[in-house]
């Protein structure tokens, strides 16, 4: 086991890749009470076309991903949250375009509950009635979905923006493509995406990590796992120019909402350089709409927008793009106010005081994170997976120039990129 001094954050990360290819990660916290572990695969939607070593590419339903973290928590014996529970931990699981995480936090029973989390995860078990039964409920999920406002705005804008790349499919599919799953697609899934050469863990709270790391290598070795080498994903080339300009659903909503976004062709960068890129963008949003910016504030005061109205930034090696927006009783006009305040800014620059009062408030939210296990958690596996130091962001965030900030401004708001995404009630303007 080696241990990492971050002597910039004070912490010490203690890590190991055991003979199977699993990879350790352990953050002891001293004085905290609470353990927040998470067992997470590289492994997300996009995931839909894949080759293994040795066999032929597969092309697999979309929304599998998905599907699969549904599937593990049934075990013969009963209900995986079940057995957390006994134990006083509170479990859970996501899916994001990229990877699946399932994670649980407690205070107490820190082996039983770890032991749990590894073992349910390395032990399918899925069978021809439990998948059928399973499509029921995640195409009712899917329908509840498809009549969620902001759920529907969101992904109706990345929709618009891209053509090809699967990042525009809904994470869990359609109904019609869950009912493609079949028990043998989902195995061949599980036992190419939940090899442990591509799955990590991660520990952070009040723990040994000697006796954590001796619990992990223990449980594994009992295990019998055979190398199966690099996966390789296939992605269609993405068109530069975005799928629609313009797209309109109508849902019943007391004001309309909408979300504009920026696709960005993949940068090529990697490690602490896509870091960089990163960053500098989220500072660059920030100063510009920001419940602290000049726009803002012009904004809300002339009724435009509420305290819904934000801004993100989605990054990946082969995608990445913005997205602005929230609810406004005049979509046209919010639309038309943003990007003139764009055009402006881009070429007047965003101010040094702007940016400087921007980039603090982003260093001290990483800050502040550093002290919430389950943020950390979840962050470092999003950055590992991405072979990023979350650690190096503070570094990066006291490196960041206003020629830094200024340069992806210019570069990242190209309207032959840009999309507008609405969602209106029938009788709206």
């Amino acid at each position: 086991m080696e241990a990492k001094k971050v002597e910039h954050l004070n912490e010490t990360l203690y890590t190991e890749t055991l003979p199977n290819g699993l990879k350790v990660f352990i953050l002891p916290k001293p004085g905290f009470q609470k353990t927040y572990a998470t067992f997470s695969t590289r492994y997300g939607s996009v995931d839909n076309h894949f080759q293994v070593p040795g066999k032929e590419p597969v092309k697999v339903p979309d929304g599998i991903a998905h599907f699969l973290e549904h599937k593990m928590f049934e075990e013969p014996e009963g209900d995986v949250f079940a057995r957390f529970a006994s134990k006083g931990a509170s479990a859970n699981a996501f899916t994001s375009f990229d990877r699946t995480v399932y994670l649980f936090s407690a205070t107490e029973y820190l082996t039983d509950n770890l032991t749990t989390l590894i073992n349910f995860v390395q032990n399918p078990y899925f069978t021809d009635e439990n998948v059928e039964k399973e499509k029921g409920i995640i195409g009712q999920e899917i329908k509840m979905y498809r009549d969620n406002p902001d759920w529907r705005v969101y992904f109706g804008l990345i929709e618009a923006l891209y053509q090809v790349h699967p990042v525009h499919i809904d994470i869990a599919g359609t109904v019609d493509s869950i009912a493609e799953i079949t028990k043998e697609t989902l195995y061949e899934c599980y036992h190419t995406f939940y090899h442990p050469e591509n799955m990590m863990i991660f520990v952070v709270g009040g723990v040994d990590p000697e006796q954590v790391m001796e619990l992990i290598r223990s449980n594994q070795a009992a295990k019998s796992f055979a190398p199966q080498g690099e996966i390789k994903r296939f992605f269609e080339a993405e068109p530069a120019e975005v799928r629609q300009k313009h797209r309109v659903a109508e849902l019943p909503v007391s004001l309309p909402k909408v979300m504009i976004g920026f696709k960005e062709a993949p940068s090529g960068k990697k490690g602490q350089e896509q870091l960089k890129l990163e960053l500098a963008t989220k500072v660059m949003l920030d100063c510009l709409f920001s419940p602290s910016s000049a726009l803002y504030q012009e904004l809300y005061d002339d009724n435009l927008i509420s305290d819904s109205f934000g801004s993100e930034f989605n990054l990946a090696s082969d995608y990445s793009f913005s997205v602005v927006g929230g609810d406004t009783r005049d979509p046209d006009e919010l639309i038309a106010r943003i990007k003139s305040a764009l055009e402006n800014m881009k070429q007047s620059g965003i101010p040094a005081e702007t940016f400087e009062r921007s980039r603090r408030k982003k260093l001290g939210g990483f800050l502040r994170l550093m002290n919430s296990p389950e943020s950390l958690a979840n962050e470092f596996t999003k950055y590992a997976f991405r072979d990023t130091d979350l650690f190096e962001s503070s570094q990066v965030y006291e490196s960041l120039t206003l020629n830094d900030v200024n340069a992806r401004l210019k570069e990242h708001f190209d309207w032959e990129r840009m999309s507008v995404s609405i969602v209106r009630s029938g009788g709206q303007a």
